[in-house]
């Protein structure tokens, strides 16, 4: 039987996580975000706030990853940046939970990407810049002189992370199931729209495999 998975990447600002629960509760399934990231920091013995810096960093450069490398006592995982163990590490963890859970909706990590052959349906929110800007300062509790350079790091951390460990970019949409535009619809229209399309994609699946 197909499980509900369904994941979400977000610009930041656009409301994606608020999206992203909204979905969950009324599918009646778990919500994964930073909880991916507090289970492997667990794992780790590291704090969360100090992988969550390394998550989303600019990966090692090739040359330096090479000279590790070149290290015979070490694995070649153990050789990796602490950007690529966390990917590695997350994956395991997102893989664990898919394996054993009907259903979850899953925001961030590169979701879409690592959940790809469990047939996961895919979400990309954004906005308009000045609406997450606006959701950045009155939401996010961001002061209004440092809301636009917090977008354009945080905006840039998740696009390097993901087009780094998928090969592919973020922002493409034709990668994703469904994208929505948050400003114009709203987060409870949002989450109704992914909930409903969702269904129906299910139900051409089940259909298509001849499931009752």
């Amino acid at each position: 039987m197909k499980k509900t998975i369904i994941t979400i990447e977000r610009q930041y600002g656009s409301g994606g996580s608020t999206i992203g629960k909204l979905a969950a509760e009324k599918l009646g399934v778990n919500y994964y975000n930073r909880q991916i990231l507090e289970m492997t920091a667990d794992k780790c013995g590291i704090s969360a706030e100090y992988l969550e810096s390394a998550e989303e960093s600019v990966p090692t450069s090739f040359l330096y990853s090479l000279l590790l490398s070149a290290n015979p006592g070490r694995t070649m995982e153990e050789n990796l940046p602490l950007s690529d163990k966390v990917f590695l590490m997350e994956s395991r963890i997102i893989g664990e939970i898919a394996e054993r859970e009907n259903g979850f909706v899953l925001v961030g990590r590169c979701g879409s990407y690592i959940l790809e052959d469990k047939g996961c349906f895919s979400v990309y929110i954004y906005a308009p810049h000045d609406a997450r800007i606006q959701r950045a300062i009155t939401s996010y509790g961001v002061a209004p002189n440092k809301a636009e350079n917090t977008l354009k790091k945080i905006d840039k951390r998740r696009e390097t992370f993901f087009n780094v460990n998928t090969g592919r970019n973020w922002q493409d949409k034709d990668q994703y199931s469904l994208c929505l535009n948050s400003a114009e619809l709203g987060d409870e229209l949002c989450a109704e729209l992914i909930v409903k399309a969702y269904n129906e994609y299910n139900a051409r699946f089940r259909a298509e495999a001849g499931i009752k």
